[in-house]
């Protein structure tokens, strides 16, 4: 149950990273509230799953869920440059993660 709040965690960690780039510097009211919508509820979810997982696995999981998540979304809907380099950074991402899960992080 732990792991599913990282992942669920992870992927409100990405809205909060579109809400803020679609903020406009917190001059936009709805992405704005969004923003801390998202925020609350990822760290909220991260520190429940906290009570149960190696925070240095868990807080990596987390992280890179984000990271992956909000660059794909922002090569796929927003325009961002998408190259080679970026697609292998980001598997690079990946595997870091897994691992640090086969490496014994998780319980």
């Amino acid at each position: 149950m732990a792991w599913i709040l990282v992942i669920v965690a992870g992927l409100f960690e990405v809205a909060m990273a579109l809400c803020l780039k679609g903020s406009k510097g917190f001059t936009e009211p709805l992405p704005s509230a969004g923003f801390a919508l998202f925020a609350v509820t990822s760290f909220g979810l991260l520190s429940l799953a906290l009570k149960n997982l190696d925070v240095g696995t868990a807080y990596a999981v987390w992280v890179g869920i984000g990271a992956v998540g909000t660059a794909a979304l922002g090569m796929a809907l927003m325009g961002d440059q998408v190259s080679v380099l970026k697609i292998a950074a980001l598997a690079c991402i990946i595997a870091g993660v897994v691992g640090l899960n086969l490496a014994g992080g998780g319980h």
